[in-house]
């Protein structure tokens, strides 16, 4: 690898990668992009736009890079790319379209930077579920990812209530951080250096709660944060939900029936 200096970590996505939302535990909502720069000890440049699809990441994203950067020649430790939720989601998903410009994007991140990571989208995706096309975008996301070299980290099992908001479709505050502890892990085991307390397996959280404990050897972003919960709290968050959840449930089944 090359020693001149890089600029960090390069991002590009939609609103899970762009971050932002409401509070969990006192924790704020922060990419998982931003909670990877931290535990990699790198500087974080993030473009991503909330709604995007890819074609937004090929077109205007690509475009701020080169046009709104003080070193737009510069070159980057790690590229990182999560799209295709609101790309699945749409009516007019077009999955040759989404590949042409997914290699674009990937491309792009090739050209700049040192490695790249890129993620799978998961399986369980909205209320009405996107369903089979989400498995499609997968498969074309892992063969464009291994094309270009790209560390490839598979969320098609990511869900929960502890990581998902009641859309099915955003993480909650401790989401962000169980996407970037399966990032860091894959990265550090692919030797990046981690600049965060390690643990060992057994350590943290059951796997069952989708925010698992990682393997020996792997980074844990979750001593960045410290919260605690009370039994209050957690009857109120769990109530909170439920009622949310049951808006959405209640909106996916009158779409339902108007597909019909």
């Amino acid at each position: 690898m090359n020693s001149e200096p890089r600029l960090g970590l390069l991002a590009f996505g939609d609103s899970i990668t762009n971050g932002g939302g409401e509070l969990q535990w006192g924790v704020a909502l922060q990419s998982w992009t931003q909670w990877t720069a931290r535990a990699l000890g790198l500087a974080l440049t993030n473009f991503a736009v909330d709604g995007a699809r890819v074609a937004d990441v090929a077109g205007a994203q690509l475009a701020a890079a080169r046009e709104r950067s003080a070193h737009p020649d510069a070159r980057y430790d790690l590229g990182a790319l999560h799209i295709g939720v609101n790309d699945v989601r749409s009516p007019d998903w077009d999955p040759d379209a989404f590949a042409v410009d997914l290699r674009t994007v990937l491309t792009y991140l090739a050209e700049r930077c040192d490695r790249i990571v890129v993620l799978t989208i998961p399986l369980d995706l909205g209320r009405p579920r996107a369903g089979a096309k989400v498995e499609v975008a997968n498969t074309t996301i892992e063969a464009a990812a291994h094309d270009v070299g790209a560390t490839i980290v598979d969320l098609r099992g990511f869900r929960g209530r502890r990581v998902l908001m009641p859309d099915h479709v955003h993480p909650t505050a401790l989401g962000q951080i169980a996407i970037a502890e399966r990032v860091v892990e894959a990265l550090a085991h692919e030797g990046m250096p981690v600049f965060i307390p390690r643990l060992r397996q057994g350590d943290g959280d059951d796997p069952r709660t989708n925010l698992p404990a990682v393997r020996e050897g792997g980074g844990h972003p979750r001593p960045l944060v410290t919260y605690e919960t009370t039994r209050t709290n957690r009857l109120r968050g769990d109530l909170t939900y439920a009622y949310r959840h049951a808006k959405v449930s209640a909106r996916s089944a009158r779409l339902r029936l108007l597909d019909r």
